[in-house]
């Protein structure tokens, strides 16, 4: 509750101190609080120079923004593919989206583009248009109206790290906050990136679940894997990326005899690529969602038991 009054009247359009505070207790009552900023927490990040500093920044929010779309694009769901009509139709798409929201249309059609195929950018974008237009998608992918970046800092924050959050602000024109030493309490486990399918029920409902659990942590909703720029990305309905587990909740499309060879195939590639793979129908998500919850934990719990052995035995 305490977190909750030091919010009260913090700015959200400039750089911010907040050295009592942790950047995950700051991310935990901002994701659920509409009428702040999208929260994001950026970490580690180097301090070498502002130059630097920036553009991991910069690196780091556009790979995020990659593995939500569609979120901030809705007209491209669907889409799939390096071909050359997916590839019309979503700069086409984008296109008409930034002459809508006023943002720039090459960094919009450059960025739906990699999204879809994971290749390299065609052109070189300046760093101001970027942040830009980074800070505009990201805050239309959580549903809100401006970003704000969270900056754990231990210690004395340094001047490059300061100059860096004021370049950040003042360009991308959102908040910069930087915490104190972070940490991951019970309580902030539970946040999400992105977002449950806006037309799926099914997902919204194992989300409210997920969202309760401390185990939860880390998962992606609707994000983007592509391991190799030759492969076609693939977008599971909620991954968790650390753990290298996948989880699809299957409509009845899925039961055709092509579309169940196409998710056998995919399957399989990914548990080649060192993915687990948890596939559950919608309606027994309906009809037992702590069920379904119940076995992504103890997959996950497994995974990180194992991850923590092997850390220790190296």
């Amino acid at each position: 509750m305490g977190a909750v009054l030091t919010l009260q009247g913090i700015p959200t359009d400039r750089v911010v101190r907040l050295p009592q505070l942790s950047a995950a207790d700051v991310a935990e009552v901002a994701a659920h609080r509409a009428e702040l900023p999208a929260p994001v927490v950026v970490t580690p990040l180097s301090d070498r120079t502002v130059a630097v500093f920036v553009a991991e920044v910069i690196e780091f929010l556009d790979s995020l923004a990659r593995r939500l779309l569609p979120g901030w694009l809705p007209e491209a769901d669907g889409l799939d593919g390096a071909r050359g009509s997916a590839l019309a139709a979503i700069r086409a798409l984008a296109i008409e989206r930034a002459r809508a929201t006023g943002q720039s249309s090459a960094f919009l059609a450059d960025l739906a583009e990699r999204s879809l195929t994971g290749r390299r950018p065609r052109t070189r974008q300046r760093p101001e248009t970027r942040i830009a237009g980074l800070a505009g998608v990201l805050a239309t992918a959580f549903h809100r109206k401006r970003l704000l970046l969270l900056v754990p800092a231990s210690g004395t924050c340094s001047d490059v790290v300061l100059a860096g959050s004021a370049w950040l602000a003042q360009h991308g024109r959102l908040g910069v906050w930087i915490t104190g030493p972070d940490r991951v309490p019970a309580a902030v486990s539970s946040v999400a990136i992105g977002s449950p399918h806006p037309r799926s029920a099914v997902e919204a409902l194992l989300e409210t679940v997920l969202a309760r659990q401390a185990w939860a942590h880390g998962r992606i909703w609707n994000g983007t894997y592509q391991p190799v720029p030759s492969r076609s990305p693939i977008r599971p309905d909620l991954q968790w990326p650390a753990e290298r587990v996948m989880v699809e909740l299957d409509g009845l499309e899925h039961c055709r005899p092509e579309q169940y060879d196409t998710d056998r195939v995919r399957d399989v590639r990914l548990q080649l690529d060192g993915f687990a793979v948890l596939r559950f129908t919608n309606a027994r998500v309906r009809h037992d969602v702590q069920a379904v919850a119940a076995q992504i934990e103890q997959l996950i719990s497994a995974r990180r038991n194992t991850m923590t052995k092997g850390q220790q035995g190296g």
